[in-house]
Formats: C-alpha cells, structure tokens, sequence
C-alpha cells in the first residue's frame, strides 16, 4: 500500500477548502438490493473517523518532513544605546532589519528516524482505513439481511396467527352449540392472544431492523421498504483448506498489517528518541538593513553551525523509556490480535461445517413438507377433516429457518473475506 503525505494532506486541505452545499441525498432504490445498500456505506461516523485518523497521520508526517526544511524569519529590532565609543559613530538609533535563512544539513539520524515513525504511522492508518470500510460493508450486510428475516419472521408469525383466529373463531361456534367445553374455549383463545401478541412483536422487528439498516447505510430518515432477496449461495462448493486460510488472514489481514506497521513505527520513535538531543549541524545565511555600523555588525553573513547539548536535565531518558514503552506496547497488541484472529478464522471455518449440514438437514425438511402440503390441500379440496393451516405455518417456518442459514453462510464467506483483507481489495490500491 503506498503512503503520499503531503500529497493526501493537501488533498484534505483542497477538499476543506470546498464550499459545502446542502444536498438532500438521493432516494432509495426501490425495490433496495443488496448491492444498492453496500454501495450507500460511505460517509458514515465510523469511515470518517478512519479518514480523520488517516489525514492526521498526514500531517504528522509532513510535520517530520518540515524538520530539514529551509526556515526563512524575517527580523525587526528598535534599540537606543549610548555609544561606548562616540567617536567611531555616535548615533544612538541601533536599529536594524533582516532576514535569516536557516537549514539543518545533518542530526545524526534523528529526522530519518522520525520521518519513518511517520511514514509507517501512515501505512496503519491506510489499513485501518480499509478495516473500516469493510466493517461498514458487513455492518450494512448484516443489516439487510436481518431485514429480510424480519420478514420472513412476520409472515411466519402472521401465518401462524391466522391459523389461531380460525381455531378460536371455530371454537366458539362450537361453544355456543354446547360442543365444546369453557375450559377448552379459553384454550384456544389463549393460543390466539399468544400467536397475536407474537405476530406484533415481529411486526415492531421489522421497523427495527429498517431503522438499523438505515443507520448502517448513512440514511437514518430513509427506511426501505421493501427489498429484494439475494441468490442462494453455493454451500456445495468445497470449503478452502483451513491452513491455507489462515495463512491469507495472518498475511493479509488489515488490522494485523496496521499493527505491524505501528510496531515499525514505535520502532523508529525509539531510534528517534535517542537521536533527538544529538548533535545538529545547521547551516545560516543572514542578510540586514543596519542604522549605526561599526565594527561589530554586519549586513551579509553566513554560517555553519554545530550544536551539542550537554545536559537534557533527564529529558533524553524519559523520551527513551516513554518510546520503549509504546513499543512494548504495540508488540503485545500485535500479538494478541494474531492469537485472536487464529481462534475467529477456525471458528469461521468451522462453523461454515456446521450451516452445510444443517442446511442438509433443512432440504429434507423441505421435501417432507411439501408432501405434506400437497397431502393436506387434497384433503382439503375433499372436505375432509384436515391441517391445511398447521402446513402453512410449517412451511412458512422452514423458509424462514433455510433463510437463516443462508444468510449465515453469506455472513460468514464475507467475514472470512474481510479477516483476509478481500471484501473490498479496490481500497488496497488507494
């Protein structure tokens, strides 16, 4: 990944610079795919924060750039003296004017050093910028998805309290014939009011998980209506070897590469801080307008100068141990997130395993109950006695059941692509 310090600095700046015009975003696409919701997950809290991260890591870097640069002060000074010697000049008026260039030509390593704490500071942030993307992508996902569950959830429910209105509503023409007991009455009744109290719960889910969605994309005042569901996922396709998987993540993984980069950064701050009481060469050219000449002044000069400091008063110790712990600190980060992402990606993996099977399991299911509805709807059509809507309800359940595990697997495939850095590799070349 390339890092361009000044360049993305002056970018920001363009960019701050723009005159900033209110627009009402566009409205949603309708019916919203999932591609249309991913491609909405842009200027969010959590994307701006990283690009926040990534420009001040510009800054600092041109700051660290601007050590070796050319310094040019311009000096003014009024004085009133009474000459010591009247007879060279005796003009009280010592004022002058000037200008002062100055260079520094060599710190013993100590501008390398801090130009690579910041250069590789850069290259974190670059990453962790793409972290934050693509956890804005799995979070619109996820969000999408849990909207078309909701769905499925409410028809369910729905389904089922439908089924339980006809029940009650035939218990009570039963009732009122005396032939079916008061006990049994409220039974069904029951069933109803808990089916009823159910199917509006899932009706409260399904505004929830809009808004959710909405916040995900960056539109908190727009909420789809309605969506359209994705393709069925592979889950025939044969899953990646496990070891080959996890050496992509530990290879490829964002967060790791920012972390390491942030090691080589706390390592150059180290090196930088040992340097930077260090001795200075510096070069000067100064040229000033002078009221009163003598002997003393000049109106050209220039100079090379060396500056080495003696005593730090323990500023060099404290700068050291302070860097030295930053070290140890990013180290141990970069170690626990590895150990970490080695557990996620078997867990992942594994867990992949797991939803094949059960979507096994779920296409039995699915092939039982459709015979079963066909069975029920004969049975129906010859007026005999039948569970027509208990089928239904079954089979509004095991859509909604073989949904669940779909969009687990689609989740899962994106998470894994997201622990190996390639669920957006567009931003990598950023």
């Amino acid at each position: 990944m390339r890092w361009h310090g000044r360049g993305a600095l002056c970018g920001a700046l363009m960019l701050a610079m723009l005159p900033v015009a209110a627009q009402e975003p566009l409205p949603l696409p309708q019916p919203l795919s999932l591609p249309d919701a991913l491609a909405l997950a842009r200027n969010i809290a959590s994307i701006e924060m990283a690009q926040a991260q990534r420009d001040a890591r510009a800054a600092e870097l041109a700051s660290a750039e601007s050590i070796r640069g050319v310094r040019l002060d311009a000096i003014a000074r009024l004085r009133w003296i009474e000459p010591s010697d009247p007879t060279v000049d005796p003009e009280h008026n010592d004022s002058r004017a000037g200008i002062a260039l100055r260079k520094r030509l060599f710190d013993f390593g100590y501008s390398d050093a801090l130009e690579t704490a910041a250069h590789k500071a850069g290259d974190g942030s670059q990453w962790r910028y793409l972290e934050a993307r693509q956890q804005a992508r799995l979070e619109v996902m996820r969000r999408f998805l849990d909207v078309l569950l909701a769905d499925l959830r409410y028809a369910r429910d729905n389904e089922a309290m439908a089924v339980a209105f006809v029940d009650a509503d035939q218990a009570r023409d039963r009732h009122d014939l005396q032939r079916l007991s008061e006990i049994e009455l409220l039974r069904f009744e029951a069933e109803y009011q808990s089916a009823l109290r159910k199917r509006r719960k899932s009706q409260a889910l399904q505004r929830a998980t809009r808004s959710r969605l909405a916040i995900a994309m960056g539109r908190p005042e727009q909420l789809a209506a309605e969506l359209v569901r994705p393709t069925a996922p592979d889950v025939t396709a044969p899953l990646p070897d496990y070891r080959t998987l996890l050496d992509e993540v530990l290879q490829g993984n964002p967060v790791l590469r920012a972390l390491r980069a942030e090691v080589e950064a706390a390592r150059a701050q180290v090196a930088a801080a040992r340097r930077r009481f260090g001795p200075v060469v510096s070069g000067e050219l100064d040229a000033q307008a002078l009221n009163r000449e003598t002997n003393h002044n000049h109106p050209l000069g220039a100079a090379l100068v060396l500056e080495v400091p003696l005593l730090t008063g323990g500023a060099r110790d404290a700068a050291v141990a302070v860097a030295g712990a930053k070290l140890r600190e990013s180290s141990a980060r970069l170690a626990g997130t590895e150990q970490a992402l080695r557990q996620e990606v078997l867990d992942l993996w594994l867990h992949l395993e797991t939803l094949r099977t059960d979507l096994d399991g779920l296409e039995a299911r699915s092939n039982y109950r459709e015979l079963y509805l066909d069975r029920s709807r004969a049975l129906y059509e010859l007026e005999v006695n039948t569970d027509l809507g208990d089928a239904m309800v079954e089979i509004s359940a095991l859509d909604f059941d073989v949904a669940r595990a779909e969009f687990d697997w689609m989740v899962t495939q994106a998470r894994l692509a997201a622990l190996a850095g390639r669920l957006l590799p567009e931003e990598q070349g950023e």
